[in-house]
């Protein structure tokens, strides 16, 4: 079991649980996320909590790879409203903000948000770690090499789930030196790495158990599923619940996906299997 101060609100994950994905982004990989308005995010907002979500990952930024990076005043204007209104419609939804941006995390915190998910692992902003230490809050802390313009020309490893785990290893303790107590690690999939990593990062998963924090999966409708059912994004629902699936069998505590209700179908199933 894993608890996490949000803000001076606790999060028990004492089983898997769901995030939910609202992008306010025009450009993100998958267009059912895209919500370019207070009102469609939400509604999204309150279908994802009726079906299920416990956190909410409000993104203003496209991280899909080869995207066009924007400022951070571009990407607080379109992700703070939205997140300002979730927290004041939804008090009780834990509300993540998708930023590489220490000033972005910062405001986002102040609008309601109560968890800071960082694709660069701090990497982008050098500021962020410090910040997110001041803060208090949980901190989703990503595996990737590069920026999401340029990552895939980094796609090489020895030992993917070697280096990986590695990375973590320090990032946890430059965390911890920062000020940051609650840590949740993503290694994420898609973000430079190739198929083959993917599938092998996932076939290991159990190895970053040793990390002793909640482990994060966003393997929702992404190029792996695509590339290796040879379908678009909007197809991949099927292929998004058996890769999750598998990483619930792995360890994973965090799903983050476009389809809440499915992946709580699939957390409840494997809890009966697992129970019986």
């Amino acid at each position: 079991m894993f608890t996490l101060n949000c803000n001076g609100r606790l999060l028990i994950i004492d089983k898997p649980i769901v995030m939910g994905i609202i992008n306010t982004t025009p450009d993100s990989f998958f267009a059912g996320s895209r919500k370019s308005g207070v009102d469609a995010a939400l509604e999204q907002a309150a279908k994802m909590l009726q079906d299920g979500a416990t956190i909410l990952d409000i993104g203003g930024q496209s991280t899909r790879p080869g995207s066009t990076l924007i400022s951070e005043n571009e990407e607080r204007d379109r992700a703070l409203p939205v997140i300002e209104a979730i927290a004041k419609a939804f008090p009780e939804a834990f509300i993540s903000a998708d930023t590489f941006y220490a000033a972005v995390a910062r405001q986002s915190i102040a609008a309601g948000a109560t968890i800071i998910n960082d694709v660069s692992g701090g990497t982008m902003d050098e500021g962020m770690l410090q910040t997110v230490g001041t803060l208090r809050v949980p901190y989703i802390c990503m595996h990737i090499k590069g920026t999401p313009q340029i990552m895939q020309q980094y796609a090489s490893y020895e030992n993917v789930v070697k280096e990986v785990l590695d990375y973590f290893i320090q990032k946890l303790s430059a965390c911890k030196a920062a000020g940051i107590h609650d840590i949740i690690v993503d290694p994420g999939f898609g973000f430079a790495k190739n198929n083959t990593h993917n599938f092998q990062l996932l076939k290991h998963l159990h190895t970053f158990s040793i990390l002793q924090k909640p482990l994060l999966i966003g393997l929702s409708r992404k190029g792996t599923i695509q590339k290796t059912l040879n379908i678009p994004a909007a197809d991949a629902l099927n292929g998004t619940t058996v890769l999750n699936t598998i990483a619930l069998l792995n360890g994973a505590r965090i799903l983050r996906v476009h389809d809440v209700k499915e992946a709580a179908e699939a957390i409840k199933l494997l809890e009966a299997y697992q129970e019986s």
